[in-house]
């Protein structure tokens, strides 16, 4: 790996709080009254769910939390097309409604396919949040409940999506400039 670079910054820090800010609202209001789980796909959801559970508590939804961590990518910048489940869910979902909080919707196949292992394990309902969609790339019919933004196909890293672990730090999204990353 040679520079970490950005081609262009897409969402800084004041647009993207925005935008959780708004989705927390979306979502207070299907949820008003009721306690919601809300289970993260580790590991580029982490920050997004961080802030988005601190606005749900402004709008006085209850939730509880709980992560899992699938592996579709490993240190490619595509997908390699097979999910597999890297630690499960922890929590009971029977009988709950259960929001799946991730970082992007690529594919569909990873998302998909930990819906169906929730829904699989007895929750009522699954809906989906993620921070970016990218509908360009669907290969599995998917289209999540709650979106933060629509990107093109683009590398996206920062506010906790990486590069091989890198950028998750930063406090904006940018498109990486993958030529420089692999020396081209």
């Amino acid at each position: 790996m040679k520079n970490l670079s950005v081609k262009k910054r897409l969402f800084e820090a004041d647009a993207l709080r925005a935008r959780v800010v708004a989705l927390a609202g979306d979502m207070a209001a299907q949820y008003a009254g009721r306690e919601v789980i809300l289970i993260g796909v580790l590991r580029g959801s982490f920050v997004f769910l961080a802030d988005l559970v601190r606005e749900l508590y402004h709008h006085g939804v209850a939730v509880q939390i709980d992560f899992m961590t699938l592996e579709s990518y490993g240190s490619n910048t595509v997908s390699k097309g097979v999910v597999h489940s890297a630690k499960p869910f922890s929590i009971e979902v029977s009988g709950r409604e259960v929001v799946l909080v991730d970082d992007i919707l690529d594919t569909g196949r990873t998302l998909e396919f930990a819906r169906r292992q929730i829904l699989e394990s007895g929750a009522v309902h699954c809906r989906t949040c993620v921070l970016l969609d990218k509908p360009s790339r669907r290969v599995v019919p998917m289209e999540a409940d709650f979106v933060g933004f629509l990107v093109p196909d683009i590398f996206v890293v920062g506010y906790g999506l990486d590069f091989n672990g890198r950028c998750r730090e930063w406090p904006f999204l940018a498109e990486l400039n993958l030529e420089a990353c692999h020396g081209g």
